[in-house]
């Protein structure tokens, strides 16, 4: 039987009063990485179901292959419900971003919960761009913060101020990151970031997609 690792996306689809949904490149290029690893990979998301989508960049040509493949696209619209995933079926979870991940994530305890059981399990979580939103609450069985005392990179602020989201989005990824303990290192904007801290690795923007994954991979397979 081949490892599995979880991938979330939001179901939130607005970021403000325009469309938002998880950002596909922030999926299909990891899911790219973790499949030629020979994982398999199930999706999951707060609602369950269709994941709204956001970043539809068909030009892209791994979006495009995702996109245009029947059994990866059902993967992302049947997306599964976090009360129908048992944590003990996956070695690691990644958390896609996309500005809307920003709305529900932080608030899905059952995927918290899912999330801490993993790493205590000696699994790896991982979380790009506005992904790491989906771990500014998980707690682990100590009651510390996951993150806490461990390198963090996520989307940062001069970023927001550069896509002008500062005033829409509910709060700063990268301040909330900084307040539940973690050390957040911030790259120029827009530009690769990935940071590896004991079994949790996080990327700052969609250019450090596959590189957290890659890290990921790396992580897991030292673990073997």
């Amino acid at each position: 039987m081949r490892q599995k690792i979880l991938i979330v996306l939001t179901s939130h689809d607005k970021k403000g009063d325009q469309p938002s949904g998880y950002y596909l490149s922030e999926a299909t290029h990891p899911h790219k990485v973790f499949r030629e690893a020979g994982y398999e990979v199930d999706f999951v998301s707060p609602k369950g179901g269709k994941a709204p989508v956001d970043g539809l960049d068909l030009k892209d040509p791994i979006n495009a292959a995702f996109w245009n493949d029947a059994q990866a696209r059902s993967a992302v619209e049947n997306t599964r419900k976090p009360s129908e995933v048992s944590a003990d079926s996956y070695v690691a979870i990644f958390y896609a971003g996309g500005h809307a991940a920003m709305w529900d994530l932080p608030s899905d305890a059952r995927l918290a919960a899912i999330a801490a059981e993993i790493y205590e399990r000696g699994g790896v979580v991982g979380a790009v761009c506005h992904g790491p939103a989906g771990l500014v609450n998980v707690k682990l069985s100590s009651g510390e913060y996951l993150v806490a005392g461990k390198d963090v990179s996520a989307f940062t602020n001069d970023e927001e101020r550069a896509v002008e989201l500062e005033g829409v989005i509910p709060f700063s990824l990268a301040d909330r990151l900084t307040e539940r303990g973690a050390r957040h290192h911030p790259a120029p904007n827009f530009q690769a970031k990935v940071v590896v801290s004991e079994r949790l690795v996080t990327g700052q923007n969609p250019a450090s997609a596959t590189g957290v994954a890659e890290a990921m991979v790396a992580k897991l397979r030292e673990a073997r």
